[in-house]
């Protein structure tokens, strides 16, 4: 089939829908979350991978096509796919993971469009009416059928889903104009001097990462962009801003979608988990007594893999010697043996030993914490054993010298995976 092929929809109520997911960024600002991990599977929540909030969102909108392209560091997200996302091949449903192949040269994946358009066998042996290129590390809840719906009416060739955001809080995203029919006017990239939204003053719309595409126009400008040696391939770079006078672009306005089972102080939340801090911010998020993002709704709710593993279990009733967590997410296969944690997050198997304290911090998988230790705003990585009696997060100069990954502005302390303790 040509590159040139013209997708047109199908007659009927049910266009086709493919959703490609892009997850093989490097996430270099949450390193030394990423030293091991492709940013998509990091652990969010206790008992969740980031990546598993947009297939959540896709599969909940009824969108059963889905082909997630990797590319770095990607074994522990391969992992995860295969041995949790199946969906029925008898119905034509799938999610599938396409690593990078070098289908266009001896280059691996240049940028966020490159690796579309390495992959444009997945478009064009699919051949869907419309495609939705979503990101992978977002946390949020999002009916993606309203966009698509949006989409179509407007009659535009390509949407994106922007949401409202403070001036001073919107220099790290792309940043979308729009015109009072809220067709895209302008769209750029980390801006120091952000356009500023039609009738709100202080606040602008930055671009989600997500965007849904009619298939031909797709094509067409992956092959464009792919020719340009000056490109950096990526699609908020690149595509989008040349865009601009060419193609009509639509803006969907993420605080419009509504979800079932939510309430009113959940529409738009979204978060970008690109740093350690806003990792940790979210994560706390969670903990919240009323939390904005509510992981108890059954009817959106948030997809995983996790084994076999017996419930989490509090030991010890004895003063002084009890096993507590208030304010807390708790996986299963954790033992809080005689210990307290308190606004905390637990991932599975994590282990708390008698007389230890851990306050505002998050264990990952196998993490224990030592008798009569202290752990205050902190990530202990994967499998870490912190000894008896040490203090983490209580004094940065210490914290240093034993070779933990220190951000001092946010008073935050990640004590990475496979440190050895001398």
């Amino acid at each position: 089939m040509s590159p040139r092929t013209k997708f047109l929809p199908r007659r009927g109520p049910s266009p086709r829908v493919l959703a490609v997911v892009l997850a093989g960024g490097e996430g270099t600002r949450l390193m030394p979350l990423t030293a091991d991990r492709a940013k998509p599977a990091v652990p969010i929540g206790g008992r969740y991978r980031l990546i598993d909030f947009v297939l959540s969102n896709l599969i909940n909108s009824g969108i059963f096509k889905i082909k997630v392209l990797t590319q770095y560091k990607s074994d522990s997200l391969n992992t995860h796919l295969a041995r949790g996302w199946h969906l029925p091949h008898m119905l034509d449903s799938y999610v599938e993971p396409v690593p990078a192949q070098q289908r266009t040269g001896k280059n691996w994946f240049l940028g966020s469009a490159d690796a579309l358009y390495q992959s444009l066998n997945v478009l064009t042996d699919e051949a869907p009416d419309f495609v939705c290129v979503f990101s992978s590390d977002h946390i949020y809840k999002m009916d993606v059928r309203q966009m698509l719906d949006h989409h179509i009416e407007s009659g535009a060739e390509m949407t994106v889903a922007a949401i409202p955001f403070p001036v001073a809080e919107a220099r790290g995203f792309g940043v979308v104009g729009v015109d009072e029919n809220w067709r895209m006017t302008s769209f750029l990239e980390k801006p120091e001097n952000p356009p500023e939204m039609p009738g709100r003053p202080g606040w602008v719309l930055a671009s989600m990462g997500n965007y849904i595409w009619n298939t031909d126009a797709l094509i067409e400008e992956l092959i464009r962009d792919g020719a340009d040696e000056d490109s950096r391939h990526d699609f908020g770079r690149n595509i989008l801003p040349a865009l601009l006078g060419r193609r009509e672009v639509a803006v969907y306005d993420f605080t419009k979608n509504e979800i079932p089972g939510s309430d009113e102080r959940e529409r738009g939340y979204w978060r970008d988990v690109g740093t350690l801090a806003s990792y940790f911010s979210a994560n706390m998020d969670l903990v919240a007594v009323h939390p904005v993002l509510n992981l108890y709704n059954d009817r959106w709710p948030v997809l995983t893999w996790v084994r076999s593993l017996p419930p989490a279990k509090f030991v010890f009733s004895e003063s002084g010697r009890m096993g507590i967590a208030t304010d807390s997410l708790v996986a299963e296969g954790c033992i809080i043996s005689g210990g307290r944690i308190d606004r905390s997050v637990l991932s599975p198997n994590a282990r708390v030993n008698s007389f230890s304290h851990v306050e505002q911090s998050i264990l990952f998988e196998g993490a224990s914490i030592g008798r009569h230790a202290r752990v205050r705003r902190a990530i202990v990585e994967k499998n870490v054993f912190i000894p008896e009696g040490m203090e983490v997060g209580y004094d940065h100069d210490a914290d240093r010298a034993r070779g933990f990954h220190v951000v001092s502005e946010d008073d935050l302390v990640v004590v990475p995976k496979g440190h050895k303790f001398e």
